[in-house]
């Protein structure tokens, strides 16, 4: 008597496991056990991380707004400040690229700001 290998849906959760393990090292892409235990470390890996991606970006975009703030002879908090109290609604992500890209209208809005303050 063979042995049973409990069919069509047992083989199909090893082939989706299988599938989400593709391209990973070693056994950790073909044996089921192992693949298993990969798939589920790197889905948790995957949940956190993008969480962690929204922070990453904010500070990647402080850190960008602030050399520019810098440049223009204002700090990080003043300029921020500066923005609420003139009711300039632009993002830190608006902002960065305005930083990085667009220099001139990156200083008008700095000087805005300043104005703002004063």
């Amino acid at each position: 008597m063979p042995r049973v290998t409990r069919g069509f849906k047992a083989r199909r959760r090893r082939n989706r496991v299988l599938k989400l393990a593709k391209g990973f090292r070693g056994g950790k892409s073909r044996l089921y056990r192992t693949a298993t235990e990969a798939v589920d470390k790197a889905l948790g890996y995957a949940y956190r991380d993008r969480r962690n991606k929204k922070r990453d970006f904010r500070r990647i975009w402080i850190t960008r707004i602030s050399a520019g703030a810098k440049m223009n002879e204002i700090n990080y908090s003043r300029l921020m400040g500066g923005l609420k109290k003139a009711n300039i609604d632009l993002d830190r992500k608006v902002l960065a690229n305005m930083a990085i890209l667009d220099a001139p209208a990156f200083t008008e809005v700095v000087n805005l700001a300043k104005a703002a303050n004063a």
